[in-house]
């Protein structure tokens, strides 16, 4: 039994995605401020699995709804540095949204994302295309699996192949996402992409959306928020191998106002306007492509459908580690690393962020879920973590926020997209 939408639920429900909005960032220059966690970790053993996490902190209030604390997870022989952002979503002064680096294609550090938002907290978010084996291939630097924010549609999960991150927990695909509904309920779920292309009395499926890898003989398309970043990557590699080499047989059509206005054989470059959209084929998709010509009429339709009748506010994302108050079959529990993860309560009702300190030797992603699960999550996700692990807080009164956790590479990684806190309060 699903909550019934608050008015501003009902509203982005009626939202017609065909006028989806591109919300550019500011891109500024800024000042790392890290907090130090108290005392220095020594190097220690593996954590214990199964350990319940140790508060060490009182929990600080950022915000009503809002708090901020520093805990401790026991180890074999030490404690393992964490920091914890919990949100109560029934408070009507919270929201909470996915940030972003201004597109798809895009990065920049989570500090940045946040104030350009006015954010009182974030941490970073999915896992992206951070490399390519492929020469003379542009980096996206885009997010692995779907992203929604503010309602609207960014982007479609990439095949489970072109992955970046950990391999994946059986029965769990590229297309998981924790977010939350226009009910204000947080959950996990499967988002997928439908959509098709319409010319006459054809019509052939679209298998991708603004994603920096493209199904093998399929046909993506590339809208406004993608960027100006080249759309030669979403034709290299395969469904099973990312570091396959690029297709030899592509084909690129740009509709404005439902006609065709240009056509190519290679993936373009450059900023794509807000009344344009640009599908780029592979394979097959390429053949199925090159029966249009200019002037041809053309209908393009997309949305990303998520399972259950409630629409994500927001969405971001990531493979499940913790579903119904148990740590998913198949979860490594030998490798410790800095991680980042984001869960929810039973209910819905909460949000926890969870940053792993870069100053530790890290968790597994057993010892992950197992801490979120201590914490009050009843399911949960692993972002991406490593370097790109960041988490930030401010006090509603204060400027800016500030980096809470040690960065393991000891400066924020530029990084796609991130969760993002906000308070009716804040300025």
């Amino acid at each position: 039994m699903f909550p019934v939408p608050d008015p501003e639920a009902l509203a982005l429900l009626s939202h017609d995605r065909s006028h989806r909005s591109h919300k550019l960032l500011a891109a500024s220059a800024f000042g790392l401020v890290l907090a130090v966690v108290a005392g220095t970790s020594p190097a220690v053993a593996g954590p214990v699995a199964g350990t319940a996490p140790a508060i060490s902190a009182a929990p600080g209030t950022l915000a009503p709804g809002v708090t901020y604390r520093e805990f401790a997870r026991p180890t074999g022989g030490a404690e393992i540095p964490l920091h914890l952002v919990e949100v109560d979503l029934r408070n009507p002064l919270v929201t909470v949204d996915l940030i972003t680096a201004g597109a798809v294609a895009a990065r920049a550090p989570i500090s940045v994302q946040a104030d350009s938002r006015q954010a009182i907290a974030a941490v970073n978010g999915d896992f992206f295309n951070i490399s390519n084996t492929q020469p003379g291939v542009e980096v996206t630097g885009s997010a692995v699996g779907p992203a929604i924010s503010g309602g609207d549609d960014l982007k479609a999960a990439v095949p489970n192949g072109q992955r970046f991150g950990p391999g994946l927990p059986p029965g769990t695909s590229t297309s998981d996402v924790l977010g939350v509904g226009v009910d204000r309920v947080g959950r996990l779920a499967r988002v997928d992409l439908r959509g098709t292309v319409s010319a006459g009395r054809e019509r052939f499926p679209v298998t991708g959306f603004n994603q920096y890898a493209l199904p093998v003989g399929g046909v993506g398309v590339f809208d406004s928020d993608w960027g100006s970043v080249s759309r030669k990557r979403p034709t290299c590699g395969t469904d099973t191998d990312r570091a396959a080499a690029c297709s030899t047989e592509t084909y690129e059509v740009s509709v404005r106002h439902g006609r065709v206005t240009r056509t190519g054989t290679e993936p373009g470059a450059g900023a794509i306007a807000r009344d344009t959209v640009v599908l780029v084929g592979r394979e097959q998709g390429a053949q199925t492509l090159r029966r249009f010509a200019v002037g041809d009429r053309v209908r393009v339709d997309y949305d990303l459908v998520p399972e259950g009748p409630i629409p994500f506010r927001f969405a971001v994302g990531g493979f499940p580690i913790l579903r119904d108050g148990e740590p998913l079959a198949g979860l490594d529990a030998r490798t410790a690393a800095i991680r980042t993860a984001a869960g929810v309560s039973a209910d819905g009702r909460r949000l926890y962020l969870l940053a792993v300190d870069g100053a530790g030797p890290g968790l597994t992603i057993l010892d992950l879920a197992l801490t979120l699960r201590e914490l009050g999550a009843a399911s949960g996700v692993n972002l991406d973590g490593g370097g790109s692990t960041t988490l930030v807080t401010r006090a509603v009164a204060d400027p800016a926020v500030a980096v809470r956790n040690h960065p393991s590479g000891g400066v924020e990684r530029p990084v796609p997209n991130g969760i993002g806190v906000f308070s009716r309060l804040s300025r």
